[in-house]
């Protein structure tokens, strides 16, 4: 079985990498077909927008995976069919379960490769979108809102960052019934790495209950939980794709504090680990299509591969759709075509003849 198992995953592999390499130059293409005249409106040059898809490459390489994946799992066990090696492997007493072995083992690994993928993959797209933009990197920023981590929210006339200063702001803290209970208002605030945010010159109220407010005067005040350094407070909100598990979470969270919805974003945090983990779940729904020896060689394959990954994005795009609606919950909504696709597998490969 070793020669077998060696033969069976190197072939998967070396058809994994095959499609990994030609996948990702599709979506480069796509993109820029599509955006090449407004790269070009920014006085981008040619060598900027090269270095930009690099960075763009392991998005495209983390959303070929189950594609790559699929692809390499039904043209190994296909051809395997087509050549008479299934038969031959059963007629040697292997079961078609233990044969695919081999392939779950890699899909499996896959899996994992794609987890790392998608940390990794966030960062890099932000870097390429920074490239492509072509805006200058800002020092000072005027006239917004801010809601932190703990829940406290500001508002600010102007922050630089060449004195980490921050001029005529609010900061209003709520509590768990929605109303005001913390209400600041600063002439400025100086920050110091270590020591945070020290607001100057203001006016504090706390409002303990319905009718009673309390009001102070103060020189210097330091408010706990404000741990935001200016580079935070600085950053514009990123594109989707530009955030990671975490940062989905962590601004999931400043939507429900304001009492917004953050369904759309908790199903893509979701969808972080639903998608890599995808690519062992769809091998397992494919490798049982492809033993089929009916003719058609490639086209059968390709037929296969092209059907089912349609089928999983259609599934996701519905289900994504009904997460952001509030008619499934985000964690449903993100995991639901796996699951069918899980379901449907092991139900395909119980109905393989071993």
């Amino acid at each position: 079985m070793r020669i077998l198992d060696r033969l069976v995953a190197a072939t998967f592999f070396r058809l994994f990498v095959l499609s990994i390499i030609a996948t990702p130059p599709l979506f480069i293409l796509g993109d820029l077909t599509e955006n090449l005249d407004r790269h070009l409106d920014r006085g981008l040059t040619g060598a900027q927008v090269a270095l930009a898809y690099m960075w763009t490459l392991p998005l495209y390489i983390q959303w070929s995976f189950p594609i790559a994946a699929l692809v390499a799992a039904v043209f190994t066990i296909h051809n395997m069919t087509l050549h008479h090696e299934v038969v031959a492997a059963k007629a040697g007493g292997i079961s078609f379960h233990r044969l695919i072995l081999p392939v779950l083992v890699g899909g499996g690994v896959l899996m994992f490769a794609a987890l790392g993928l998608s940390a990794l993959a966030p960062r890099a797209y932000r870097r390429a979108n920074d490239i492509l933009q072509n805006q200058p990197s800002r020092s000072w920023r005027t006239d917004f809102v801010f809601q932190t981590d703990d829940g406290l929210s500001l508002a600010v006339k102007r922050m630089t960052l060449d004195d980490d200063r921050m001029s005529g702001l609010v900061a209003i803290r709520r509590g768990n019934d929605g109303r005001p209970r913390l209400h600041v208002e600063a002439e400025a605030a100086d920050y110091t790495e270590g020591g945070g945010w020290m607001f100057q010159r203001g006016d504090l109220r706390l409002i303990e209950a319905p009718g009673t407010l309390r009001s102070f005067r103060f020189n210097q005040l330091r408010i706990a939980g404000l741990n935001e350094s200016p580079v935070d407070l600085l950053e514009e909100p990123r594109e989707e794709e530009e955030m990671t598990y975490r940062d989905l979470g962590r601004l999931s969270r400043v939507i429900e504090q304001s009492g917004g919805n953050a369904n759309k974003l908790l199903v893509k945090r979701e969808q972080k680990i639903a998608l890599p983990v995808a690519t062992l779940i769809i091998i397992l729904f494919g490798t049982p299509l492809a033993t089929s020896a009916k003719r058609g060689g490639s086209a059968y394959g390709i037929g296969v591969s092209l059907g089912s990954t349609m089928l999983y994005l259609l599934l996701l795009k519905i289900s994504a759709g009904f997460g952001a609606g509030n008619a499934l919950p985000p964690l449903w909504a993100a995991w639901l075509p796996n699951i069918i696709f899980l379901v449907v597998g092991v139900v395909l490969l119980r109905r393989v003849r071993t």
